[in-house]
């Protein structure tokens, strides 16, 4: 008989508890009631490859690949997946710009055993220093500057020096030449030469055209890395407001621990004075252990995503800090959506920087078409001969030449075809780009739309949550009912508290998105998230 007494009252807990939330349920709130608000970080990361690497190219007179990438489209995920992203790896080679190259950096220092005060204009200053995809940036800037130096050298003179002494022997016999009485055997004797060489393009179009598609291409290259800086002000500050988004979710879920700590007194003592059932203490001890759990857990991910924001920003991942700013809620109203895309299509710097590759492709099929023209050149040298530089006299060698391409029929159509088909890629994927900057800026006014009211409704429902909570806690003490509608009304508080930390995290998220959108982020993001 006590087992079956226990049997029921366990299943009668576990009936009444359901709904209750432990951590897995707190994230999947946390997720559904934020779809899509960090897309603008994966989806604008994703596309970095394309717009940051420029192909190397070889010189001479064959016309050169486009260095061009496919835009990539938004790739929607919630704060689950964006703290995912800011602290997993994905693997890549760790020399080229990619996504995961925003994710770390170059350590700064050493830890100072000290606790330091961060802000996030601070955060973002470091990240700006040492983010590992503007080092990587900067680095594939340089490369695309000594590639255009590379094609440079091809239209400008060439000199070089040469000094040799040549000591040597014949034998004529060898040679099949025998004279009689005389001996075939000539030298040793040996010659001393002093000698400059140049060698001048007069006409090579396709050489110049190389150049100028390097030209663009480094220019390309300036701009990627310029729109760099905007990356790590998105990456540094979406890492810095999921930090502050687990700040609010301790206050809030330490607010609840009292709360239910202040229910399972009045369980306690209801129980021990005959006027309630020991169910209600059970459940009042389930409900306290629930928030003790759910407390360890959101310690545990503040944790983490500060490891993730040290990484971005080259802390020391031993050095203690702790967050200076809160975000508050600002509104940012009266966002014009067509305005927004003009702006944004005149300072994007990664559609510049598409425009430029543009432009390179273009150069790079007049220098395929140019390949089959004739190409005039000098060469000429110019020094001192003789058997010792004492015993020596002045020569020189000039020659003009005229190369012209005969018979390559299938070769320079081939060559026509391929910068051809490049030049269309690129044109297409710059105005795919276009398109996408353009609902990149319509998507974060959405965005900030919807997350606005989000703010307003879920702060609202806060408040009722709290009030309803409050009735019920006061029914139970005045003994007008058990403590189910306790224990029921602090599920409901909880879960309005998680869902307006949300909706804040989503709201300042998506003005920090549109900042980026408009390619404003390094210099305004501080007017985004004051509410401009």
């Amino acid at each position: 008989m006590a087992q079956t007494n226990t049997t029921i009252v366990q299943n009668r807990i576990q009936d009444q508890t359901i709904g209750r939330r432990g951590e897995s349920a707190r994230q999947n709130i946390f997720a559904r009631s934020l779809p899509g608000a960090v897309a603008i970080v994966g989806m604008t990361l994703a596309s970095l490859p394309a717009l940051a690497q420029t192909q190397s190219q070889p010189s001479g007179n064959q016309p050169r690949p486009t260095a061009t990438g496919p835009s990539s489209g938004p790739d929607t995920s919630a704060v689950a997946g964006a703290q995912q992203q800011l602290y997993t790896a994905t693997g890549q080679n760790g020399s080229q710009v990619t996504q995961d190259s925003f994710k770390g950096s170059i350590v700064e220092g050493k830890s100072t055993g000290n606790l330091l005060d961060l802000s996030l204009d601070d955060a973002i200053q470091r990240g700006l220093r040492n983010n590992l995809g503007i080092i990587l940036q900067g680095a594939s800037q340089r490369n695309a500057n000594g590639q255009r130096l590379e094609e440079l050298q091809a239209l400008l003179p060439t000199v070089t020096g040469a000094a040799s002494i040549n000591v040597q022997q014949v034998n004529l016999a060898a040679y099949g030449l025998k004279f009689p009485g005389l001996n075939p055997i000539i030298g040793p004797f040996q010659v001393v030469d002093f000698r400059a060489y140049l060698t001048q393009n007069l006409f090579n179009l396709s050489a110049l055209q190389n150049y100028i598609a390097a030209k663009h291409n480094f220019q390309a290259a300036k701009l990627t890395a310029e729109d760099a800086h905007d990356l790590v002000v998105l990456t540094v500050g979406n890492a810095y407001l999921l930090c502050i988004a687990d700040s609010g979710r301790i206050e809030a879920v330490t607010a609840e621990l009292a709360t239910s700590k202040v229910s399972l007194d009045q369980a306690v003592a209801a129980h021990e004075a005959g006027t309630s059932p020991r169910l209600d203490v059970l459940r009042a001890q389930v409900d306290y252990q629930n928030e003790e759990q759910t407390l360890i857990s959101a310690k545990n991910q503040l944790e983490k995503d500060k490891l993730s924001l040290a990484r971005a920003i080259g802390l020391p991942l031993d050095q203690q800090f702790r967050l200076t700013d809160l975000a508050p809620y600002a509104a940012l109203n009266d966002v014009d959506p067509q305005a927004s895309v003009d702006q944004a299509l005149k300072t994007r710097k990664d559609l510049a920087a598409s425009g430029e590759q543009v432009k390179a492709a273009s150069a790079q099929k007049t220098s395929a078409w140019a390949y089959q023209l004739p190409v005039a050149s000098f060469s000429g040298d110019f020094g001192d001969l003789g058997q010792t530089p004492g015993h020596s006299h002045s020569s020189y060698n000039a020659t003009g030449q005229i190369t012209v391409p005969i018979l390559q029929v299938a070769k320079t159509k081939g060559q026509n075809e391929v910068a051809a088909s490049q030049y269309e890629q690129a044109r297409a994927r710059l105005g795919d780009q276009a398109q996408q900057v353009n609902q990149d800026v319509r998507d974060s006014i959405l965005d900030i739309q919807a997350a606005a009211k989000l703010v307003e409704a879920t702060h609202s429902n806060v408040e009722l949550a709290t009030e309803a909570l409050s009735e019920a806690q006061q029914r139970f003490k005045a003994g007008v009912s058990d403590n189910l509608p306790v224990s029921q009304a602090q599920s409901q508080t909880e879960q309005a508290n998680d869902q307006y930390i949300s909706a804040l995290y989503q709201h300042n998220i998506a003005k920090l998105s549109l900042a980026r959108a408009l390619g404003a982020a390094q210099t305004n993001y501080k007017d985004y998230l004051g509410g401009k």
